[in-house]
C-alpha cells in the first residue's frame, strides 16, 4: 500500500484550498489533524506552484513556513518535508526538522540545493516540469511524453548521484499537471508504472488538479472523489507516494481496497 504524504499550504493563492491554512496555527493543527488521519509525511510549502501563480521571496516564503516547523517540533512523529525550490528556505527548514526536500525544479533551479542536499544528508523529491509554473500550461509539448519523462528522471537520479546524494536518499515525480495537457496527464497515470524500472520511489501528486475536473465532466465540481478513484488506480501500479489532500479518505479507501485484494 503507498505511503500518503499529506499536503499543507501556508499559501494565499495555491489552487485548490489558498488561503486555508495562511495563519501559522491554523497550518499547525491542519498538519497534526493530517498526521492523525494517517499520513506517513507531511509536505509543507509556503509558495504556490499552481500554473501562472506569482513567485515570492525567499523571507516571504521563510515567513510563511518557519512558524509551522517550529509549532510541529516535537509533535509530530512522521518526517516533514519542505516544498521549495529555494535553498535558503530550505536549509532554514532543514535546522527546523525537515527530513525532505521536496523541489518542483529537480534541484536544479537553485545551484545551491545540491550541495545543500549532500551536506544535511536530506531525502530529495525530484519533480519533472517543462517550463516554469508562470510558463507551463502555455503549450506544453512532447513527442512521448511517458519516455521523456522517464529519461529527465533518469538523467536526474544519475545527475544527484553523482552531486553525491546517496540512492536511498533519491525519490522521483514525474509532475502531473506540470506543463501537462489534460491528455498527458491521462497518459503518464495510465502507464505511470514504467517509472518503477528507475529504482527510486516514485510519487504521485494529482490530488485535486484540473484533469480530475475534466474526466468527471464538471470543472466546478468537487474532486476529492475523482481523486480517490485516481489514488486507487496509482496504488493498483504499486506507486509509492501519493501526494494528497484528503488524507482519512484516501487511508480509509486505500484500506478497503487492499482488503478486497485490489493492492498488496
Amino acid at each position: 500500500m503507498p505511503l500518503l504524504m499529506g499536503i499543507v499550504n501556508v499559501t494565499p493563492d495555491s489552487f485548490s484550498d489558498g488561503g486555508n491554512y495562511l495563519n501559522n496555527q491554523a497550518a499547525i493543527d491542519h498538519a497534526l489533524r493530517l498526521e492523525d488521519a494517517g499520513a506517513d509525511l507531511l509536505d509543507i510549502g509556503g509558495e504556490s506552484t499552481r500554473p501562472y501563480s506569482h513567485s515570492v521571496s525567499s523571507d516571504e516564503e521563510l515567513r510563511r513556513v518557519l512558524p509551522v516547523f517550529e509549532g510541529l517540533a516535537g509533535r509530530v512523529q512522521c518526517p516533514l518535508s519542505i516544498d521549495t525550490s529555494k535553498s535558503s528556505v530550505a536549509r532554514a527548514a532543514i535546522e527546523r526538522g525537515a527530513e525532505i526536500v521536496n523541489d518542483v525544479t529537480g534541484l536544479e533551479g537553485d545551484s545551491q540545493m545540491l550541495p545543500l542536499a549532500v551536506e544535511s544528508g536530506v531525502g530529495v523529491c525530484a519533480m519533472h516540469m517543462q517550463g516554469t509554473p508562470q510558463t507551463m500550461q502555455d503549450a506544453p509539448h512532447y513527442v512521448d511524453v511517458v519516455a521523456e519523462i522517464h529519461q529527465y528522471l533518469h538523467q536526474r537520479k544519475m545527475g544527484l548521484l553523482a552531486g553525491g546524494v546517496e540512492l536511498a536518499r533519491i525519490c522521483l515525480d514525474p509532475g502531473i499537471g506540470f506543463g501537462k495537457t489534460h491528455a498527458h496527464n491521462l497518459g503518464l497515470l495510465r502507464a505511470c508504472d514504467a517509472f518503477l524500472d528507475l529504482g527510486c520511489p516514485i510519487l504521485v501528486g494529482h490530488s485535486r488538479k484540473g484533469f480530475v475536473g475534466e474526466v468527471i465532466g464538471d470543472k466546478r465540481a468537487s474532486r476529492d472523489a475523482g481523486t480517490l478513484g485516481f489514488s486507487l488506480a496509482l496504488a493498483a501500479k504499486r506507486i509509492h507516494i501519493l501526494r494528497v489532500h484528503e488524507v482519512a479518505a484516501t487511508r480509509h479507501a486505500l484500506l478497503c481496497f487492499a482488503a478486497a485484494g485490489g493492492c498488496a
